[in-house]
């Protein structure tokens, strides 16, 4: 099919009428474009002048001349393929200007490590934007918004969300095209019931790369398992009544699905198509834009294409799709089975090849220094760049992901909530809800994910069956916990609990029960790497618990690593405490070439009592075995002091155990608080840790200014010293009152005679000054001179004017505060004042 070039427009536009032209396609007449509702979704024209740039409004000469070249194709493509659909070429934009769809493509390179990669585009295209599904779902759509107004909005239909898909993925250098065909209604409608939920299908993967272990065939086999026939087939039959019930229940699930889909290949849908040998992509695939999902180019959901573009051309695909597209091929460059709008354009690979082409030209003329110029092809007409502008997505962009930041998504047997950072107040990010049955009715499990908690708690897990919560904490946890699984928060259930390699005492699991214990330990300096602890009966522990009530435990187990600093004989590796029967059961560590193991049992001696005194230690109270027999047995003083350090160690561990005990309620209790005062780590390299810094920062701005603002109301105040003291000082009581006076008073009457203090020490130093310079008057007055004389005349006529005043200050002061200065310096004792100069004393 050749391509006509020719229209009204194109000669509009040759015979210079070029602002005419523009002028006519602002108002072009959409009536023949495809049409999937009537929605009056458009905005005016009036509001366009001032909310987008120019070219969203108007098309330029070469856009109008394309839409002349497209108009000229969509016809003769329906005059030779009448049975085929219209091609979806030239949809309105939000603007009501028709744009063709390669020139709304914008390739776009982010910033954004998240969007370097084909997955991370996907993942937040598809969690970005809410679905509006096309109607009806048969037809092209009338629309196609700008990227850029998609991301304002939030809602797209399928065809705008491939267009932004495929912006991002060329920005990134992938070789990506929009395709328009046929798909099944589950991908067209988002309709994810009858899948497996991601999350589970994540899990059923991680429990299945366990590794395996490999077997060599040079090993010594095992010896057979000597089972019983009978229970063997009684398993077998048990396994088949399994196998044959999920059969059944796989039956009934299929029976449930809806029928056949009667729409089943008219269904419109676009999505993208990545081709190999850009970005080290090795095969062709496509993506579905709803889910962020990829899928082999062969996929059954995926039922015809009709067209695809880029930003460089458009083509139509002129292949069989009866049998899907699994027998289609993707060489563009093949115009029998892809036709081009515009011959003789550009594309992606011959881009690259016309750049290693003038590398390898720039090379020749070097080497030969050949400056002649190549002849001149003749040009041809290319693809308009886009209308549409730079597409911006910012941080907090993808931070908030989801619409709102929060999604909902229904899969088979399974519920998942997805929520932004910091829009829970608990942390929330992630629920996921398993149910039982198809109409998820009966919950199973409910199994949650938790960021940025003060308690540092991961993951929650509450099993609705086995009556089980799990949960999973990160490291920095108050008592180093790594994993706690319980029935119930009280002491008297079943808790299992993992710890860091952080914990004081090496201990990395414990497992408490009423009925028992059992802890394991890593990295002790004593070799301890079990304790099990058996109890008599379901007693509470105490606080005021002593060391010797031994009587609520019935056996406790204690295993050691071997230790190569002592022989084998001396090493012990396991020993038993049977308090109940008081006996201790030390076994030792194999010696070389031995195949048993040394061991001792002691009896301690019956204690004291009210009516009989202590039991005296005997050797008939240990029982020995000895691997050795040549080795010389333990004197009896040797193994009495060997009871007694058990016996003390017994005591450490029955300490021990209490001690894990208290800690276990502890934990209980720590958690239960934390639980109650749930606060979130806000970081600041994210939006809302910058908000929230920024708001904690005018906040203390704020405190600050009114601090400062009291400061200086109080600087006028005289009882603000006093108020302070106060618990509270806007309301007084009776008391608060009295105690206020009392301090005011003596306060009052410590500053009088600090003043009185003070022109006393003025006084004297004058009175000591006249003093000095008498003496040195009477040691000297035969030598002086007339001139020294009459300056020691006035320096003695103004010190005594100068001491005169100061007893006149003195004598006034203390006649206008003598009862006060009386009261404060002899009655009461609680101030320090220096004492008053005898004279000014006998004048008080």
């Amino acid at each position: 099919m050749e391509t006509v070039v020719e229209s009204s427009i194109e000669e509009q536009l040759i015979s210079g009428d070029l602002q005419q032209g523009k002028n006519d396609d602002r108002h072009l007449d959409v009536s023949n474009v495809p049409v999937s509702a009537s929605q009056d979704i458009l905005l005016t024209e009036d509001k366009a002048e001032d909310l987008c740039p120019e070219s969203y409004r108007v098309n330029s000469a070469d856009e109008i001349r394309l839409l002349s070249i497209a108009d000229n194709f969509q016809r003769q493509y329906s005059q030779l393929y009448p049975d085929r659909k219209p091609l979806l070429l030239c949809p309105v934009n939000e603007y009501g200007v028709k744009k063709f769809v390669s020139t709304t493509l914008r390739p776009t390179a982010t910033t954004y490590p998240e969007l370097f990669t084909w997955e991370g585009c996907a993942c937040f295209v598809a969690n970005f934007l809410s679905l509006d599904s096309l109607e009806p779902p048969v037809n092209l759509p009338r629309y196609l918004f700008s990227s850029t107004a998609v991301l304002r909005r939030q809602r797209a239909t399928c065809f705008e969300y491939a267009t932004l898909l495929c912006s991002l993925l060329l920005g990134a250098q992938y070789d990506a095209y929009c395709v328009s065909g046929y798909a099944v209604k589950e991908l067209c409608l988002l309709d994810q019931s009858m899948q497996d939920c991601p999350l589970l299908d994540t899990e059923a993967k991680s429990v299945s790369s366990e590794p395996e272990q490999q077997q060599n065939k040079y090993t010594v086999k095992p010896l057979k398992e000597l089972r019983s026939r009978f229970l063997m087939q009684q398993e077998k039959k048990k396994q088949d009544a399994e196998a044959t019930l999920l059969q059944k229940q796989k039956l009934q699930e299929e029976s449930k699905q809806p029928c056949d889909d009667p729409l089943r290949g008219l269904r419109v849908h676009c999505w993208v198509l990545v081709l190999s040998g850009s970005r080290n992509i090795q095969e062709n695939f496509f993506i579905d834009p709803l889910t962020g999902n990829s899928y082999s180019t062969t996929h059954n959901n995926f039922l015809g294409i009709e067209s695809v573009w880029n930003n460089l051309n458009y083509y139509v695909n002129m292949q069989d799709c009866s049998n899907g597209c699994a027998d289609m091929v993707y060489d563009l460059e093949d115009v029998k089975t892809w036709e081009p709008i515009l011959y003789g354009a550009v594309s992606k690979k011959q881009l690259i090849l016309d750049v290693f082409k003038k590398k390898e030209l720039k090379m020749m003329r070097k080497i030969s220094n050949d400056d002649e110029d190549d002849d001149e092809e003749p040009q041809v007409f290319e693809m308009p760049r886009s209308w549409v502008s730079y597409i911006s997505i910012s941080k907090k962009d993808l931070e908030t992901r989801w619409p709102g930041g929060h999604k909902l998504s229904y899969y088979r047997k399974a519920m998942l909530e997805q929520c932004a950072p910091y829009l829970r107040p608990d942390g929330l990010v992630i629920c996921l809800t398993v149910y039982k049955d198809l109409d998820c009715t009966e919950v199973d499990r409910v199994k949650e994910w938790y960021k940025h908690r003060n308690d540092y708690l991961e993951e929650k897990e509450v099993n609705k069956v086995d009556n089980f919560t799990t949960e999973r904490f990160t490291h920095g946890q108050h008592f180093h916990l790594l994993f706690h699984r319980f029935s119930s928060q009280t002491s008297d259930a079943v808790h299992e609990m993992e710890f860091s390699s952080s914990h004081v005492d090496g201990l990395v699991r414990r497992v408490l029960s009423p009925s028992e214990m059992t802890e394991l330990f890593e990295g002790r300096d004593d070799f301890l790497y079990y304790r099990h602890v058996v109890f008599s009966q379901h007693v509470q522990f105490s606080d005021m618990a002593t060391a010797a009530d031994c009587t609520q435990f019935q056996k406790v187990v204690e295993r050691f690593h071997r230790n190569s600093s002592k022989p084998a004989n001396e090493d012990v590796a396991e020993r038993v405490f049977l308090l109940t029967r008081r006996q201790i059961e030390v076994t030792y560590h194999l010696e070389d070439h031995r195949f048993i193991p040394s061991k001792r049992v002691f009896f301690k001696p019956q204690e004291s009592t009210e009516q009989e005194k202590a039991e005296d230690f005997t050797a008939d109270m240990v029982s020995s075995f000895q691997v050795d027999p040549f080795e010389k047995p333990l004197s009896t003083l040797t193994l009495y002091h060997m009871l007694l350090a058990l016996m003390k160690d017994e005591e450490k561990v029955v300490l021990q155990i209490k001690k894990s005990k208290k800690e276990v309620r502890n934990i209980l209790d720590y958690r239960e608080q934390e639980e109650k005062a749930i606060q979130l780590h806000f970081s600041p390299w994210t939006t809302a840790g910058a908000a929230q810094a920024h708001q904690q920062r005018q906040e203390m701005e704020r405190v600050a200014m009114e601090e400062q603002r009291w400061l200086q109301e109080k600087e006028k105040d005289t009882l603000a010293p006093f108020l302070i003291r106060l618990d509270d000082g806007e309301t007084l009581s009776t008391e608060d009152a009295k105690q206020l006076h009392q301090d005011c008073l003596a306060e009052f009457k410590q500053r009088l005679v600090e003043h009185a203090n003070l022109i006393q020490e003025r006084l004297e130093k004058e009175t000591q000054e006249l003093q000095k310079k008498q003496q040195w008057y009477q040691m000297n007055q035969l030598h002086l001179t007339e001139k020294e004389e009459n300056e020691y005349q006035i320096h003695c006529s103004k010190k005594t004017l100068e001491i005169h005043v100061a007893m006149k200050r003195l004598s006034m002061y203390l006649l206008t505060h003598t009862h006060t200065l009386t009261s404060s310096a002899f009655s009461n004792p609680h101030h320090k004042t220096r004492l008053l100069h005898p004279e000014i004393s006998n004048r008080s």
